[in-house]
């Protein structure tokens, strides 16, 4: 497994969160309002809430990750210790979405903590 590769499997992680959140809030605000231009401003609650700010937080961590990988694999530094900084990180965020969804708190922010810091490794070991 390359850091290419966990950049891919993220990115499908990220659109099942996508999928899971828009399935949650069809079923409460029914297809109809999400065929609609939305002029009418509402809102979701519970799992489909959390699975929203999930997905925001998914799309974030992409947008710091993926750059971090690039310039590894463009810049040929990839090492161990970045394969295994992208190992933790996909690890984390496996475990953040279903933490995040089954509002387990404590589990929730350890992985974004432990996301977020695999993240900064991999930008220290591009420098």
């Amino acid at each position: 497994m390359t850091e290419i590769t966990i950049l891919a499997l993220y990115g499908l992680l990220v659109i099942l969160t996508l999928i899971l959140q828009a399935t949650g809030t069809m079923t409460q605000l029914g297809m109809g309002y999400l065929l609609s231009s939305r002029d009418e401003e509402r809102s979701v609650s519970g799992i489909a809430a959390r699975l929203d700010r999930a997905l925001n937080n998914s799309v974030t961590a992409m947008v710091l990750f993926a750059p971090a990988v690039l310039l590894l694999v463009v810049t040929d530094s990839t090492s161990n210790a970045s394969l295994l900084a992208a190992q933790v990180f996909l690890i984390a965020r496996l475990v953040y979405l279903p933490a995040y969804a089954l509002r387990i708190t404590g589990v929730r922010s350890l992985a974004w903590t432990v996301g977020i810091v695999a993240t900064i490794a991999l930008y220290l070991l591009a420098l």
